[in-house]
């Protein structure tokens, strides 16, 4: 009799897959480029294909860098120049731009406006004339100007037809056409952000530098510079210096002097962020090692600590432009920034002020809103650039 109690149990084999589709050598060694290629990318391409992944800032950045190059051919985008005044057309509304007129296509065009009186107000009220449409010409001689006042031209990208008129934003108390003095006040506006960030990122990087890599009496002047300018209030601060320039100035000079202003009292955030990093990396084995080969400190600064957080300063950096065109919006809004000739979007909205703005002439509010669009654009590339520059993203 066979004794069975001892007998293992009979095993059920494991499955075992196996592909059967041919090896193909070339797709490992694909994969094994594309390995590579990521592992020795470099610092700036790396958050490249990492900014490349926020699409709001990609988009961002598209309609930042269309509405920057405007600003190069403003004289172009513009129907109108700058102070081209239409008398008789003053608070005109805005013209909506139709393609149908009694069910034909026509093109782009407008329909002429009719000018009545409100007995009652003594106000103009403008009609339009539906049996009348004014097509709109494109890539066409119209106003006279001085391109960046040095070319004398007349090239437009649209102009209104022949007699006619095209106040695609209204018009202003002189009859002005409100969309061609935004477009020309984009290039102020947006300007002093640059500038003024320029500035106040080389103020930060020399005072913030010097402060972190020598410390003792040098880091303890930049702080308490630091922190007096930061204890004021901007607003008050910025009134009280805008009041300050001399109302004698030239527009050039008040615009520079509102830039310095802007970047005189934007650095120490930025300064003191350099400052914490270089009293951290000026300990490392590479800092020390150019220090004892003979490099100078400004050397040792500028070649070897800075490049290392390079990439989260300009973040910081784009973070505070819109800061400073609020700033400028603000002041001029107030009365104490820019002031005519010169335009910016400040300056248009101060014509804003009066309650009948809002009640019947609303349209003069609309230089917000490329403020508002601006202001937005920055912060999302700002956090595009913020998580690309994160390793750890």
């Amino acid at each position: 009799m066979t004794d069975t109690a001892h007998t293992p149990p009979a095993r059920t084999p494991t499955p075992h897959y196996v592909n059967d589709a041919p090896w193909d050598p070339y797709v490992s060694e694909k994969l094994t480029a594309e390995q590579e290629k990521y592992y020795m990318a470099g610092q700036w391409k790396l958050m490249w294909w990492r900014f490349r992944r926020h699409r709001p800032a990609v988009v961002s950045a598209l309609f930042l860098a269309f509405i920057y190059f405007t600003t190069i051919i403003s004289e172009w985008v513009a129907p109108y120049d700058l102070q081209t005044r239409n008398i008789k057309y003053i608070f005109a509304p805005p013209q909506g731009v139709h393609l149908f007129h009694d069910g034909k296509f026509v093109g782009p065009f407008v329909y002429e406006l009719m000018i009545t009186r409100d007995m009652d107000t003594l106000q103009r009220v403008y009609k339009p004339d539906t049996t009348k449409p004014q097509p709109l010409r494109f890539f066409c001689s119209g106003d006279k100007y001085e391109f960046w006042n040095l070319v004398n031209g007349s090239f437009h990208f649209v102009c209104p037809a022949e007699g006619g008129t095209f106040f695609l934003a209204g018009t202003d108390r002189l009859g002005r056409d409100m969309f061609s003095r935004i477009v020309y006040a984009a290039r102020i506006s947006l300007t002093i952000g640059l500038i003024g960030i320029a500035l106040s990122f080389t103020l930060a990087l020399i005072l913030g530098g010097l402060a972190g890599y020598y410390g003792g009496w040098v880091d303890l002047v930049v702080q308490r510079l630091t922190e007096i300018l930061k204890s004021f209030p901007h607003l008050p601060l910025w009134l009280a210096l805008s009041a300050a320039l001399p109302v004698t100035w030239s527009p050039l000079l008040i615009y520079f002097g509102i830039t310095l202003i802007l970047a005189l009292l934007d650095w120490p955030s930025l300064g003191r962020a350099v400052r914490g990093k270089l009293l951290s990396l000026r300990e490392e084995d590479y800092a020390a090692a150019a220090l004892m080969m003979g490099a100078t400190p400004a050397r040792i600064i500028g070649r070897h600590l800075l490049p290392g957080f390079m990439s989260h300063l300009i973040a910081s950096a784009t973070l505070s432009i819109p800061s400073m065109i609020l700033a400028e919006t603000a002041l001029s809004f107030l009365g104490l920034g820019l002031r005519p000739p010169i335009t910016s979007w400040g300056v248009l909205l101060n014509e804003a002020t009066d309650i009948n703005v809002v009640a019947v002439n609303w349209w003069l509010m609309l230089p917000v809103a490329p403020v508002i669009l601006v202001i937005l654009a920055y912060q999302f590339l700002g956090d595009g650039m913020r998580d690309a520059a994160d390793p750890y993203a």
